[in-house]
């Protein structure tokens, strides 16, 4: 069993920047795979960015160059660099974590990018 805790949504300008967090209840050394993904009112949950196989990144086109993810397994800890926001990032921000066969979800941190 584990648990996934985000933290650091809030308002922002355009422009402006947040790091997210996500918390893990436990190692995330050897983990599969974990991610950000977000959703927006009406949409469906989209990835945003994450590591495959420990150590892989990737990253949605849309937020390629602005967007920056990276972990600390010391902490236990993933997080995302958002810099550069815009309106468009407006979302519920999700941490997902996969250990073998089995995911996790935390329970989504709100981002709303506002003048």
């Amino acid at each position: 069993q584990a648990q996934l805790v985000e933290s650091g949504g809030g308002l922002v300008q355009p422009g402006g920047s947040l790091r997210l967090s996500c918390a893990a209840s436990r190692s995330i050394y050897s983990i599969d795979t974990m991610a950000w993904y977000r959703q927006a009112p009406g949409k469906q949950r989209e990835l945003v960015a994450g590591f495959y196989s420990g150590s892989i990144t990737n990253y949605a086109d849309s937020v390629k160059g602005r967007f920056t993810i990276s972990r600390d397994n010391s902490k236990n800890t993933m997080y995302l660099q958002m810099n550069s926001l815009k309106p468009e990032d407006t979302s519920v921000y999700y941490c997902y974590a996969r250990w073998l066969s089995t995911v996790y979800w935390g329970q989504g941190t709100q981002v709303t990018v506002s003048s």
